[in-house]
């Protein structure tokens, strides 16, 4: 399993709050529907002056069906539509170790 982490970056102009109701309401319905995701979260900043607005988290069973989801119709079109709405957009593909904390 692999996890997809996108730094997302508004585009000037437009508000932090139109930033989430677009992520919510309108992007999130289509990446939900990526070919092969296992898992997806939304992190939407709190402070509209940082350096990012949010963070998308994607699961996929591996890289090759990450990039194998994105290169779908489909996928071409999430993508597009992050691509309409961000200045910035850094993905890293990681390997997660998750801990929880005890006692």
């Amino acid at each position: 399993m692999i996890k997809a982490v996108i730094l997302l970056k508004r585009k000037d102009g437009m508000s932090l709050e139109d930033f989430s109701d677009w992520m919510l309401k309108e992007h999130v319905p289509l990446a939900l529907k990526l070919d092969g995701l296992k898992r997806y979260q939304v992190n939407i900043a709190r402070d509209p002056d940082g350096d990012y607005d949010g963070v998308s988290e994607l699961w996929f069973d591996s890289e090759d069906a990450m990039l194998a989801a994105y290169a779908t119709e489909h996928g071409k079109t999430v993508a597009a539509d992050s691509l309409a709405h961000v200045k910035t957009r850094k993905r890293l593909v990681v390997d997660e170790y998750p801990y929880t904390p005890t006692g």
